[in-house]
């Protein structure tokens, strides 16, 4: 199937929608792919997170844990793959569904992060922001010896532990105004996208030739509505994910297969190698 869809992303002018599947070969499960079908994580919404300092307090234990996972990751060769093609002047727009930086870190540019980066943390108060490395490096001093065994780690940094795990665990406050709720600027469940990102997403795939869906479901309307929205304009879509997706019904073409082995090759026939000197940055 590497043909087709080269002859399609060879023509240029091409918007990248990717999601969880994309990650996975760089060890971030995804929730609905081969990785989480049997999970049955149910992610923190907005309205627990800010009204219920025991769901807070739960979250940041969890979290605390599954961000060693996320900061160890590195972009894979799918990540790659969508850089070259970019660079090759293929690829117009890159929106990404993910949190883990790993499109920016593998040499994209321009990449319109949906949901936010997980390491990037805002106060809800004050509005200021730090890095998660430093809120790492702080939560780590509140809870000294705090290592509980972790059962599975899920695409947002979360993790599955026990409740009994989190009773002593102890969250910090913003270090500006001194009392502010902490939150990772991620898009949480129940949350809503800022209107200007969602408004920039639109454009980008009513200007494209082609949206070109890599390992999403589709499942959320978050995604599919741009799906949604190259369909009704007449846009061909085509659609790379391991499993069937909501949107297969608009797509002009679906491949079924793992994108770490499948985008490589698309790469090397639909574009030129990755001009010298362009080197991705650190995660």
């Amino acid at each position: 199937m590497v043909d087709p869809l080269a002859r399609l992303v060879g023509g240029g002018g091409v918007v990248v929608l990717s999601g969880a599947g994309l990650s996975t070969e760089s060890g971030i499960p995804d929730y609905r792919g081969p990785s989480g079908a049997a999970r049955r994580h149910t992610p923190m919404t907005y309205q627990a997170f800010t009204g219920d300092p025991a769901a807070r307090r739960r979250y940041w234990a969890r979290s605390h844990l599954g961000w060693r996972t996320i900061a160890r990751a590195a972009p894979n060769d799918g990540h790659r793959a969508v850089a070259r093609l970019q660079h090759a002047g293929l690829v117009d727009g890159i929106i990404t569904q993910n949190v883990d930086g790993l499109h920016t870190a593998a040499g994209s540019a321009g990449v319109v992060e949906l949901h936010g980066r997980l390491d990037e943390v805002v106060c809800l108060d004050c509005g200021n922001g730090t890095s998660r490395e430093e809120v790492d490096r702080r939560l780590t001093e509140a809870n000294p010896g705090f290592d509980a065994r972790v059962a599975a780690v899920n695409p947002d940094g979360d993790v599955d532990l026990a409740d009994a795990a989190v009773t002593r665990f102890r969250t910090v406050d913003c270090t500006v105004c001194r009392t502010g709720m902490l939150k990772p600027d991620v898009v949480f469940f129940g949350e809503t996208v800022p209107a200007p990102r969602v408004a920039r997403c639109f454009a980008l795939v009513e200007s494209a030739r082609l949206l070109l869906v890599l390992g999403s479901s589709l499942t959320v309307m978050s995604g599919r509505r741009f799906v949604l929205r190259a369909a009704k304009l007449g846009i061909p879509v085509a659609i790379v994910n391991q499993g069937p997706t909501r949107g297969d019904a608009y797509a002009a073409l679906t491949v079924d297969a793992p994108l770490g082995r499948l985008l490589p090759a698309l790469a090397d026939r639909a574009a030129a190698p990755a001009p010298a000197g362009v080197t991705p940055v650190a995660s």
